[in-house]
């Protein structure tokens, strides 16, 4: 494994630390989008393959936006997670919408947004 070093100084961080409150994250853009276009490239002989970013896992509007911008969909599991993708940009079979026990609200929504949308459970197909 490659070693990892941090983008900025232990002087810079001080600074940061005078400036922001702790806690904070601080993200490597730089890194985001490097490790979007590896995992890219890994998968680019797989004819109609494409990446969907958990949101749940980095509910980050901007790193959302970074990863659209490098061709990423969203997976969403919730109503918050498919509005944070739809203010981002991403929608249409950029969203990809699967959860459990889920309410009819969130499906319409998945459904306007023309989220492929993942069914848990077969009795919801009549009412999508």
């Amino acid at each position: 494994m490659a070693d990892k070093k941090l983008p900025f100084t232990k002087n810079q961080m001080l600074q940061i630390i005078k400036s922001y409150p702790t806690p904070f994250h601080i993200y490597d853009e730089k890194a985001i989008i490097n490790n979007a276009r590896r995992l890219k490239n890994a998968f680019k002989d797989i004819v109609g393959f494409k990446e969907y970013f958990a949101i749940k896992a980095l509910p980050n509007p901007y790193i959302v936006k970074i990863l659209r911008n490098e061709g990423f969909g969203a997976d969403c599991s919730s109503l918050p997670e498919l509005l944070l993708a739809e203010k981002v940009g991403i929608s249409g079979e950029d969203t990809m919408f699967s959860s459990n026990d889920t309410p009819a609200e969130e499906l319409i929504k998945a459904k306007q947004l023309g989220a492929i949308i993942n069914l848990d459970d077969i009795s919801l197909i009549p009412f999508l």
